[in-house]
């Protein structure tokens, strides 16, 4: 044990090594006499100070005999070292941190208390600065679940975007912008979009989100193909060069609280209908957009599963646009089946390519939901009669330019690279004849995670039957492929355990 007349609220910082993502994580002996002195246990908060910088960490209590600690010392996770930007050795003070008065805010909302903008913009604040932990995130996450009004949602989406970095372009004018709500695997047509609509001389600054709970986000795929990485001096200027990018929106700091709150939603599971339009227009109107297409697929195993509630989620979208002084235009579009051939990083990324470059073997849907969406954008901003929009951008996709300017934005963003290498598969076959009547979105999309999508690039699953295909006996419904057969072999005992993935009749 240290020697109590000199402890001080002092120790010597030691980096553990663990990665605990963005939450910081302080390790402290039993034995420590800070510990006692101040009454920290498992799970408090501490702020830890080192020089001018500080933050607050969750505290985990190592037992003094296991040897994993020295004494007068504390171990910092990954994330927390690099926030403090210490040398090993470094001592650093540990204290309670003060107050937050802003989780009383959600204290409220639990109770189903409506809040105001300035509450919200504490929280935000509060979030941003680290001064919650991922218990007191996931508290507000819940809280807000499905529980906010409209005026609520608007309150979210403004405070998300004052607290971050801001894009303008004031020589454009009109600044278009697109999201897909998700749940459809292989729905990869925001590539395409993007490109068309940029061929077209619209400026489409389009910062994606990773995945959250689909086996591949549209940041997954394009980093197949090129560096999505980009800092907000080089959106610019790949946007000044050629009109639109195609980047991880991480790295430009536009919502950053955004993406504190989408880390804690993917563990658990989670995306509600209020905080899915603030994460939307938050993020649109930070990157500067002024119209935006919303992709709001349905059906029975997409995330959203009836009309009425895609008509509901339409009218929220377009009430949120209004209070924010953005036009927004929903499209309800089908969600019956999966789109395109691939499910997982390189496969969206191949079914892109054939797309783009008019081969032959690119799958029809995902061409035609492409196009139709494009045509849609081209409408609304009036770069085309009404009615005219579809055929301008089959005309920009067939013609090449949208290849041409794909290659472009790849180039101008780190070069477009060659797909990487698919590992080991397994065939999943038709145990009788029949016609596919129904692919189950859900159950597919966790088979592709279970392969390892999207951190593993190269997993995933070919589709190889989609609805209406007559198969027979034996043959080829889908492929799974994964970067190691560990996780193959975790894959094919989902299998096992679920029924009606693809349904024949």
């Amino acid at each position: 044990m240290e020697d109590a007349s000199n402890h001080q609220n002092r120790l010597t910082a030691t980096r553990v090594g663990i990665d605990t993502s963005q939450e910081s994580v302080a390790y402290m002996r039993d034995d420590c006499l800070i510990c006692r002195a101040e009454g920290f246990g498992g799970q408090s908060r501490v702020e830890v100070s080192a020089g001018d910088k500080n933050i607050i960490a969750r505290l985990n209590v190592v037992e003094s005999g296991t040897g994993i600690l020295s004494p007068g010392y504390i171990g910092l996770s990954k994330v927390a070292w690099e926030r403090l930007a210490l040398e090993e050795e470094r001592e650093v003070s540990v204290s309670h941190p003060a107050w937050v008065s802003s989780l009383s805010h959600v204290r409220r909302k639990i109770f189903d208390l409506p809040l105001s903008q300035k509450q919200f913009n504490e929280i935000v604040r509060d979030i941003q600065a680290g001064r919650y932990t991922d218990v007191h995130i996931a508290s507000f996450l819940t809280a807000c679940a499905n529980r906010l009004d409209i005026n609520e949602i608007a309150y979210l989406s403004r405070a998300m975007v004052d607290i971050g970095a801001r894009m303008t372009w004031p020589d454009a004018g009109i600044v278009v912008d697109k999201h897909c709500i998700g749940g459809l695997p292989g729905n990869r047509t925001t590539p395409i979009l993007v490109s068309i609509v940029t061929a077209a001389g619209l400026v489409m600054p389009k910062t994606s989100s990773r995945s959250i709970t689909s086996p591949a986000g549209t940041a997954d795929t394009m980093e197949v193909l090129t560096r999505v990485d980009l800092d907000m001096e080089t959106i610019r200027r790949v946007v000044q060069e050629q009109g639109g990018c195609l980047a991880w929106g991480g790295n430009a700091n536009l919502s950053p609280v955004d993406d504190i709150l989408i880390r804690v939603e993917k563990a658990m599971d989670l995306d509600s209908e209020g905080q899915l339009v603030a994460s939307v227009m938050s993020k649109k109107i930070a990157a500067g957009s002024t119209h935006i297409l919303i992709d709001i697929p349905v059906g029975p195993t997409a995330k959203v599963r009836s009309m009425s509630a895609a008509k509901a989620l339409k009218q929220v979208f377009e009430r949120v646009g209004a209070c924010l002084g953005v036009v927004v235009m929903p499209v309800i579009t089908d969600g019956q089946q999966p789109i395109g051939r691939g499910i997982g990083p390189v496969f969206e990324a191949g079914d892109v390519l054939a797309v783009l470059q008019n081969r032959e073997d690119a799958p029809a849907d995902l061409r035609e939901r492409s196009i139709m969406l494009a045509g849609l954008v081209l409408e609304m901003v009036g770069r085309c009669e009404a009615g005219h929009g579809k055929a301008l951008a089959q005309q920009l996709l067939t013609s090449g330019a949208a290849w041409d300017k794909f290659r472009g934005i790849c180039e101008a963003q780190g070069g477009l690279r060659s797909l990487p290498p698919v590992y080991f598969r397994y065939p999943l076959r038709a145990k009788s004849s029949g016609t596919v009547t129904a692919i189950d979105n859900r159950k597919l999309a966790n088979l592709a995670k279970l392969a390892g999508a999207p951190n593993a690039k190269s997993a995933g699953i070919r589709l190889l039957a989609k609805v209406g295909d007559r198969v027979c006996s034996g043959e080829t419904l889908l492929e799974i492929w994964a970067e190691t057969q560990g996780e193959l072999r975790y894959a094919q005992s989902y299998l096992v355990q679920v029924q009606d993935m693809i349904q024949l009749e």
